[in-house]
C-alpha cells in the first residue's frame, strides 16, 4: 500500500510517500516550500509588476500569503477575492473588507476579472497534487498512491464573540475528551467537523483533485505522535514531548504512556527561559489555561494536576534549537526513522493505522521494520 503523507506547515511542506513494502528509511521524501510561501511569492511578483490581484480557491493557511496581500494593498494596488479565499485572512469578511481593503466578489465576477488586462490571478489552497506529481515525475516516478494523509494547523471558525485561541483549545479538549489517543485528531474527509474550516477545505480539495480516500489531521498532535516513532521517546512512559513549529508550539505531558496535560503557545512569543518555565509548570501540574491565555498563548488543557518528574524531554519541529538553550536536561531531539523533519508524516501514518484498521495492517509492520528493505 502507498500513502502520500504531507505535513503542511508555515515554512515547509514535508512529503513522505509511504510504501508498505519498504522500510521507512527507503521511502521517498521531499521537504519543499509551504503553499503559503509559494502563494506569497506570486503575490509579491504581482506587486512589483503593479498588477491588481484576483484571488480564488479554498481557504488556506495564512501568515506569509496574508502579509504579502497586506503589502500589496499598502502599495495602493487592488485586491479582489472570492468569499472562500478571503476567509484565509479572517473568518469575518466584514473585517477583511474594512481592515485589509479586499473586495469580496462572486466566483463569476472573479473569473471575469481574470480575463481583464491589469489583473493577475492567484489561486489559494493548501494542496496542489499536480505540482507534487510533477516533482516525482522529474525523477522517473509515476505517483499513484492508494490514499492521502494530510495535516494542517486549523484555528477553526470561531464565532465573533469567542477568541480563536479559546475556540481552538475548546476543540482540542472536545477531541481528547472522546479519546485520549492523539489519533483522535485524524478524521476521514467526510467526517471533518464543519467548524474546522481549513481542514474541511483541505479534505474537499484533495478529494476533488485525486478521487482518493483522504485522512486529514491537525499538525501539532501529528508531530508529537510522530516523535513517538523514535525508540528513545517511545521507551519513556512519562515523556514530555514538545513540537516547536514556526508559528505555534505545543507540548504534551504523558504519564504511564497516557496523555495528561498540554499547552499551546505562539512560538514567536517564547524564548528559552519562558519555554522552560511553561514546561516545568506543565510537568509539575501547576500550569493553568488562564495563565497561558493571558500570555497570549492558546491555553492549556489539564486532565489532572498530579506532578510528573521531568526526566525526559523530547523535542521536534523546525524551531527545535530554542530548546537547546533551555536550562533543562536531558533534551532529546526526536528523529523518527532517522528524519526529524518527517515527524508529522510518521504521526499521520500512526493515526491512519488507528483510524483505518485495514490500512493499519500494512502500516504497522512497515513502521516496525518487518518488511523488505529493497530499493525503488
Amino acid at each position: 500500500m502507498q500513502i502520500l503523507t504531507i505535513d503542511i506547515g508555515t515554512g515547509t511542506q514535508d512529503i513522505l510517500l509511504f510504501d508498505s513494502e519498504r522500510a521507512p528509511e527507503n521511502c521517498l521524501k521531499l521537504v519543499m516550500p509551504s503553499p503559503t510561501l509559494l502563494v506569497a511569492q506570486q503575490v509579491r511578483l504581482a506587486t512589483v509588476a503593479g498588477l491588481s490581484l484576483v484571488i480564488s480557491g479554498p481557504i488556506m493557511g495564512g501568515g506569509p500569503c496574508s502579509w504579502a496581500v497586506e503589502d500589496h494593498r499598502r502599495a495602493g494596488l487592488r485586491v479582489v477575492a472570492t468569499e472562500d479565499a478571503a476567509r484565509t485572512f479572517n473568518d469575518d469578511l466584514s473585517l477583511v473588507r474594512a481592515e485589509m481593503g479586499v473586495e469580496i466578489v462572486s466566483e463569476a465576477e472573479a473569473a471575469r476579472l481574470t480575463r481583464q488586462p491589469g489583473f493577475v490571478h492567484v489561486r489559494f489552497g493548501d494542496f496542489d497534487y499536480t505540482s507534487i506529481r510533477q516533482a516525482f515525475a522529474a525523477f522517473g516516478l509515476t505517483l499513484a498512491p492508494d490514499a492521502l494523509a494530510l495535516a494542517v494547523f486549523d484555528h477553526g471558525a470561531a464565532p465573533p464573540e469567542i477568541s480563536d485561541r479559546q475556540f481552538r483549545i475548546d476543540y482540542l479538549r472536545a477531541r481528547l475528551g472522546q479519546d485520549r489517543r492523539l489519533s483522535t485528531f485524524a478524521v476521514r474527509a467526510g467526517d471533518v467537523p464543519p467548524i474546522m474550516t481549513r481542514l474541511s477545505a483541505l479534505a474537499a480539495s484533495a478529494r476533488a483533485q485525486t478521487g482518493l480516500p483522504v485522512v486529514v489531521m491537525d499538525t501539532a498532535p501529528a508531530a508529537v505522535l510522530g516523535a513517538l516513532e523514535d525508540p528513545a521517546v517511545a521507551s519513556q512512559p512519562d515523556a514530555l514531548i514538545v513540537n516547536l513549529g514556526n508559528f505555534h508550539s505545543l507540548a504534551f505531558q504523558f504519564r504511564g504512556g497516557q496523555f495528561v496535560r498540554l499547552f499551546e503557545h505562539h512560538t514567536g512569543l517564547l524564548d528559552p527561559a519562558s519555554l522552560a518555565g511553561w514546561l516545568r509548570a506543565l510537568a509539575d501540574g501547576t500550569i493553568t489555561h488562564q495563565a497561558v491565555f493571558a500570555d497570549h498563548g492558546h491555553g492549556a488543557l489539564c486532565l489532572d494536576n498530579e506532578p510528573v518528574p521531568v526526566g525526559f524531554i523530547a523535542v521536534t519541529g523546525p524551531r527545535r534549537q530554542m530548546a537547546a538553550a533551555m536550562a533543562m536536561n536531558p533534551i532529546h531531539f526526536a528523529v523518527p526513522h532517522g528524519d526529524q523533519m518527517l515527524a508529522g508524516c510518521f504521526g499521520l501514518l500512526r493515526a491512519c493505522a488507528d483510524l483505518e484498521p485495514a490500512w493499519g495492517a500494512a502500516i504497522t509492520p512497515a513502521l516496525a521494520g518487518q518488511v523488505d528493505h529493497g530499493l525503488w
